[in-house]
């Protein structure tokens, strides 16, 4: 079995991947530091030396960058058996204050590399008639937060397009699940002065993403919301 990780370097992609090579799969990462990703297929070689571990620095704000990690995960794992699109980026401020293009960037990022790589791996999926698509997404895109902006639009996005891939996909036997986690102890929140405590840990999240790819097949979570305990902060 094998497992795609965007965005896999650090944070709940991270965690992901350290959850799944505890279990023996196969894994593909991209992220854009070169150094955090050698460093995380360091870590994920040491919990289980006899998995593949295919790594790939790439900067999937542009499309170019996210087809060529796509070939090179083809040429790996011909037919993906989970993709976790978790690539994403978050620059805090109001529509009306935030600067020009933020909304751009963040909208590349966080929805166009999940829509430009499923769509280059669905294909043999398809043929295959099997395949798990998992789309980090967010609280945020359920309820809008003062001074979200634009991360909170591009993760309405994401919804939206997981819950039209799930319909689409419904007659290829091919799962779809959106996972909406609250705040979590990620570089998002770097700079938090609060307890840690109120903070989910990445590894929480991932467990969440574990447990549903090892339902039966005949079974799919079609969300996953996730929150504190005391609630979403802000």
């Amino acid at each position: 079995m094998n497992i795609i990780i965007t965005g896999g370097s650090r944070g709940i992609g991270r965690s992901v991947a350290m959850r799944f090579a505890r279990e023996g799969w196969d894994i593909a990462l991209c992220a854009r530091d070169k150094d955090a990703l050698a460093r995380t297929r360091e870590v994920l070689l040491q919990l289980n030396p006899a998995i593949t571990v295919m790594t790939a620095s790439a900067d999937l704000g542009t499309k170019d960058a996210v087809l060529d990690f796509a070939e090179k995960v083809k040429a790996v794992f011909p037919v993906p058996d989970v993709l976790v699109n978790n690539a994403g980026i978050f620059i805090p401020g109001a529509v009306h204050e935030e600067a020009d293009g933020v909304l751009e960037t963040t909208m590349a990022v966080n929805l166009y590399s999940a829509y430009h790589l499923t769509r280059a791996l669905l294909p043999a999926m398809k043929t295959a008639g099997r395949g798990h698509i998992i789309n980090l997404c967010s609280t945020a895109s359920l309820r809008a937060y003062p001074n979200g902006g634009a991360y909170s639009i591009s993760k309405f996005a994401l919804l939206g397009f997981s819950r039209n891939l799930r319909e689409e996909l419904k007659p290829h036997n091919i799962k779809v699940t959106a996972v909406c986690p609250g705040p979590t102890l990620t570089d998002s929140w770097a700079g938090y002065e609060g307890p840690p405590e109120r903070l989910m840990p990445p590894e929480d999240v991932a467990e969440a993403i574990w447990m549903t790819c090892n339902l039966a097949s005949q079974t799919v979570v079609e969300d996953i919301v996730l929150r504190p305990l005391p609630g979403d902060l802000g």
